[in-house]
């Protein structure tokens, strides 16, 4: 299997570390955030990873190489402007392949569970869900009890930026800049959307002050 991390934002709510920084390589713990995904990528055994970068492109793409320090083959997805999630994927595709690929935001911090990876019958995604942070109480979207996602129903969870996807999920889409939410809606409402609830640590690295507060909790783990 491979995997996709998104690495092209701007990261504007990070700014001023942003301004010459790409978010991605902002340090938690003591390395880069996006290195962290590399490893944890390699321990669960995805040696394949296609990044798409835009912001301060050449910096990521000059601090990682072909990945093989980290124990995995990274190829390259470059947007002169950022593409959206949507269209970021539909642009890597020629490097995803066919197959089902795990996606992960490029800026949440969380283990993986290879569970997560289990074949997606007939399915277009599988989303892994956590409880709603204090910065987002409301949710996105209602787990039921058979493990399909719904745009509506009560309690609702929030999406973790993690997923998997077949690529035929934006396969047909023209190239170009476009949101991944609408086609996900979309699947949903044909009942082709799972997910699982994941209660384990994860953040949203969104902003400096939540970047500060990992790096403390990731040093603090490893005394």
């Amino acid at each position: 299997m491979k995997a996709m991390i998104l690495a092209a934002g701007l990261g504007t709510r990070m700014r001023p570390l942003t301004d010459h920084t790409p978010k991605p390589l902002l340090e938690v713990g003591g390395k880069p955030l996006i290195v962290h995904h590399l490893e944890r990528l390699a321990a669960a055994g995805i040696e394949d990873i296609v990044i798409n970068v835009s912001h301060l492109a050449e910096q990521i793409i000059e601090t990682l190489g072909d990945g093989r320090q980290h124990g995995v083959r990274i190829r390259w997805s470059r947007e002169d402007t950022p593409l959206e999630t949507g269209g970021g994927i539909r642009q890597a595709l020629p490097l995803l392949g066919n197959a089902p690929f795990l996606l992960v935001n490029g800026d949440v911090w969380c283990d993986l569970d290879r569970d997560w990876l289990a074949p997606l019958s007939d399915d277009l995604a599988r989303l892994v869900l956590i409880d709603n942070p204090d910065h987002h109480t409301s949710g996105d979207f209602h787990l039921d009890a058979d493990g399909r996602v719904h745009n509506n129903g009560q309690p609702r969870l929030t999406y973790s930026g993690i997923s998997l996807l077949d690529p035929a999920l934006v396969a047909d889409q023209p190239p170009g800049v476009f949101k991944l939410a609408p086609l996900l809606s979309d699947a949903m409402a044909e009942n082709r959307v799972g997910g699982c609830h994941h209660r384990g640590p994860w953040v949203d690295v969104g902003t400096p002050e939540r970047l500060r507060a990992l790096d403390a909790w990731l040093r603090r783990r490893s005394e």
